[in-house]
């Protein structure tokens, strides 16, 4: 799965909007919808930090329910 800042991400970003503007959407509307469309799609959406370290520093982590 492609994460958001990823290449395969940005290329199919730019591939949406490209669509959209060639449909008439206006500039900044056909970001928008193409950054709607992925956040959407469960395929492309993050799937959030992968260590312990990407969650934070530890005294501000929430605390786990293990």
């Amino acid at each position: 799965m492609p994460e958001p800042g990823s290449k395969k991400y940005d290329t199919r970003r730019a591939r949406l909007r490209k669509d959209a503007e060639a449909a008439g959407t206006p500039d900044q509307q056909a970001n928008e919808e193409a950054n709607e469309t992925l956040r959407e799609d469960p395929d492309w959406r993050s799937r959030g930090p992968r260590t312990e370290r990407g969650r934070g520093p530890k005294g501000e982590r929430p605390e786990s329910t293990d």
